[in-house]
């Protein structure tokens, strides 16, 4: 290292395909977030006032998403699914997917705690006053367990935009896939991860700044 002479200026040249890639993962998080908070709450409330039999296969679900490598069930959705039904979908959709799944497997226990958080009060006042079942659920429980969960979600979402870094794995260009390409380019490899590991610091940083904002105005102490 002693007789290294960075070169910040080629790397720069590139930048465009790392702003790029950043602007693709913050897509892809949120897409997967999304929808993987239908699943969350679905599940949750499918837990908390289904069928008992339900409860066994949700908890399945979990664990085992809960403790299988990302990577590997990134690997199973975009080779293994297409290989064996003779399904065919592009990395973007298949990284999505799986990481909505993913996603899915944490928000499930964190939308359930903050169902059950929902004071028992609130819920017999909405029905004193007339309110169905269905709406109950829809005005006074989701409401309420969103914003005591809010604390909970801030993580989740910050962590979630970190693992699309993963995606670069089958060739999605998002940030870390510019990176690397950028990298085969210039050979400045220090370079490279010395640009872009501020982008992911600044970037995670932001989208928790503005989680933090919406849990001041919002979020309920449990």
């Amino acid at each position: 290292m002693a007789n290294y002479h960075f070169n910040f200026a080629i790397v720069w040249r590139y930048a465009g395909k790392l702003f790029e890639g950043l602007w693709l993962s913050l897509e892809l998080a949120a897409a997967s977030i999304a929808i993987g908070m239908a699943i969350g709450l679905v599940l949750a409330l499918i837990s908390l006032d289904g069928p008992k039999w339900a409860r066994p296969l949700i908890a399945a679900y979990v664990e085992f998403v809960r403790n299988v490598p990302l990577l590997l069930l990134v690997y199973l959705v975009f080779y293994g699914i297409p290989s064996a039904i003779d399904l065919q979908y592009d990395a973007v959709t298949s990284f999505v997917a799986t990481l909505s799944i993913y996603s899915g497997a944490y928000l499930v226990e964190v939308m359930r705690a903050g169902l059950e958080a929902v004071p028992r009060g609130l819920i017999e006042a909405g029905k004193a006053i007339g309110l169905t079942p269905m709406k109950v659920l829809w005005h006074v429980r989701l409401p309420t367990a969103m914003r005591i969960a809010l604390p909970s979600l801030s993580n989740t979402y910050v962590s979630l935009f970190k693992d699309t870094s993963i995606a670069s794995a089958i060739a999605v260009p998002e940030l870390a896939y510019g990176m690397r390409w950028i990298e085969t380019q210039t050979f400045r490899t220090v370079e490279v991860y010395l640009v872009a590991t501020p982008i992911y610091l600044i970037t995670s940083y932001a989208i928790l700044l503005l989680l933090r904002l919406a849990e001041r105005r919002y979020a309920i102490a449990r």
